[in-house]
């Protein structure tokens, strides 16, 4: 059965605050716990008005500080951006902090500009093509510390912090499928290489001490109301905000507007096509039956979903209504 899970940019509407915003990742959180969603992950960004989650394990540990039972996890971290020593003792102090509950998606690319990833102090040269040797230190930062060990990551050794590979590409899925990790695919802006990178991943998988079998996550935009005409008017923010950051003109989550997408050119049009092509707009019958054709399509063994809506209680109806859909248990 798949699992469903939330993926959150903890998104500035606009009109609104980012302490606001971080207030609203915190509801949802706590709305997605209580309806029996498996996990909920931040993800980091920089220098994007439009998104609060820059500080990503910040912001998950008021997360997992704000919910009981629900994993919380980054999806992801941007490992270029970041020496795995001090990533490693982040998450292990968020382990120690929230025992069996902690998720750690690692990403390769730096999540910004180039002028941004310079301002983070970590050189651009080199730190991509290095992902593969700075995953796998980061997991042994994680093991337990052995005699005559110099270094070691306090919080961090002999934590339970389960390490995922994040991709949009065929790169992610066969370092993933190498290390036998789990593999989550962002889809839900990037779906170009989804089905190759799947079949990769599940042919060259090879099983570790961290996972038996593959595992897959997919990204997926979801927006769910009581009718298909408002589910597709609050679609239009993040329609706007791709064709905005297309422009080089990134903001604040963009109002909804209704019959935003007819109204494009053409050009327009092709980019939202092409990047939010994963996506379940609608009512509840509408939503289920085009999320049961994707995961047949697929074979996702997980859905983490996006919903990046400007009125933060339609984003809360939306997932209530999404959970209907898919038949979650509310707890």
């Amino acid at each position: 059965m798949t699992a469903f899970s939330i993926l959150d940019l903890a998104p500035v509407p606009s009109g609104s605050s980012i302490g606001q915003a971080l207030h609203n990742t915190i509801d949802l959180a706590r709305h997605a716990e209580r309806l029996g969603y498996k996990r909920y992950w931040l993800a980091e960004h920089h220098n994007m008005p439009g998104i609060a989650s820059a500080a990503t394990s910040v912001v998950i540990g008021a997360v997992a500080a704000a919910t009981k039972t629900i994993r919380v996890g980054a999806g992801g971290v941007m490992l270029p951006n970041h020496a795995p020593l001090v990533i490693a003792e982040q998450f292990g102090t968020l382990a120690a902090l929230y025992p069996g509950r902690i998720d750690l998606g690692l990403g390769r690319a730096p999540g910004t500009d180039q002028m941004t990833a310079r301002a983070l102090r970590r050189t651009l040269q080199g730190d991509v093509d290095s992902f593969p040797q700075d995953v796998m230190e980061l997991m042994r930062w994680f093991d337990p510390v052995v005699e005559g060990q110099r270094i070691a990551a306090y919080p961090g050794e002999g934590q339970d912090v389960k390490v995922w590979v994040l991709g949009s590409s065929t790169y992610g899925a066969q370092l993933a499928a190498h290390l036998g990790l789990p593999y989550a695919f962002a889809s839900h802006f990037a779906p170009g290489e989804m089905m190759r990178a799947i079949d990769i991943y599940r042919q060259t998988f090879r099983p570790s001490a961290a996972l038996e079998a593959p595992y897959v996550m997919l990204g997926y935009n979801a927006f769910v109301a009581d009718s298909d005409v408002e589910a597709h008017k609050l679609f239009s923010s993040v329609q706007q905000a791709f064709v905005n950051l297309r422009l080089n003109k990134a903001g604040k989550l963009p109002m909804p507007v209704e019959g935003y997408y007819e109204g494009l050119d053409g050009t327009s049009k092709a980019v939202v096509d092409s990047a939010l092509s994963c996506a379940a707009v609608g009512a509840v019958d509408t939503v289920r039956e085009t999320i049961k054709a994707f995961v047949e399509k697929t074979g996702a063994d997980e859905l983490m979903v996006t919903s990046q809506i400007w009125d933060p209680q339609a984003r809360v109806r939306s997932l209530e209504l999404l959970a209907e859909a898919v038949g979650l248990g509310a707890v």
